[in-house]
C-alpha cells in the first residue's frame, strides 16, 4: 500500500465512524450505557475503545507511549465522545496526509501499556489501527441489534458507492 491508499483507508474509517455515531444517536442514555457482556460492557464502552485505540496509535507515531487509554466514564453521553473523536480524527488525517510512501516502510517502536516494547512498520500499524476499529464496529452491529436498534451499513464498498453519488 502506498500513502494515497492510506488516505483512502482513513477517509473510510471516519466515515464509518460517524455513520455508527449517526446510529447510536438514536439510542436513550440507558440504551448507550446498557451492560451487555460484551467484550467491553456497552456501546458507550465499546465505543470509548475503538476511539482510545486510535488515540493512542496516533501517539505511538507521534513518538508517545501513552500509559493508559482513554477511561470511558469520560464520556458520559455521545456529544462528549463525539467532541474527543473529531480532535483526534483531524490529528489523525493530519499525519495521514502528512505521510510518504518511504516513511511507511519506517520502524516505529513504542512501550505499550504494560510496559514492554514493540516495533513495527509503519503501515503495518496504520492498517491494524483501522483493522482493529472495523472489528469493534462489527460488535457495537451487534449490540444495536440486541437494543432493537437498526445497526448502519459500514462496508467498504459502500464507502466508494457514497463517494461517486
Amino acid at each position: 500500500m502506498n500513502q494515497k491508499d492510506f488516505q483512502t483507508l482513513y477517509n473510510y474509517n471516519c466515515w464509518a465512524n460517524a455513520r455508527v455515531h449517526d446510529t447510536v444517536a438514536k439510542l436513550t442514555e440507558e440504551q448507550y450505557t446498557r451492560d451487555l457482556s460484551n467484550s467491553f460492557g456497552s456501546v458507550r464502552d465499546t465505543l470509548t475503545h475503538i476511539l482510545a485505540a486510535e488515540w493512542i496509535w496516533l501517539r505511538r507515531w507521534q513518538g508517545e507511549s501513552p500509559k493508559a487509554l482513554l477511561d470511558p466514564a469520560d464520556f458520559p453521553d455521545l456529544a462528549t465522545l463525539r467532541a474527543k473523536w473529531m480532535e483526534v480524527e483531524r490529528e489523525q488525517m493530519a499525519f495521514v496526509n502528512s505521510l510518504t510512501d518511504e516513511r511507511l516502510g519506517t520502524p516505529v517502536s513504542y512501550i505499550n501499556t504494560k510496559g514492554k516494547t514493540w516495533t513495527y512498520s509503519l503501515w503495518q500499524m496504520l492498517q491494524h489501527v483501522v483493522n482493529h476499529s472495523t472489528y469493534h464496529r462489527g460488535q457495537v452491529t451487534t449490540m444495536l441489534r440486541q437494543l432493537g436498534a437498526e445497526p448502519a451499513a459500514t462496508d467498504f464498498l459502500l464507502f466508494f458507492d457514497e463517494e461517486k453519488s
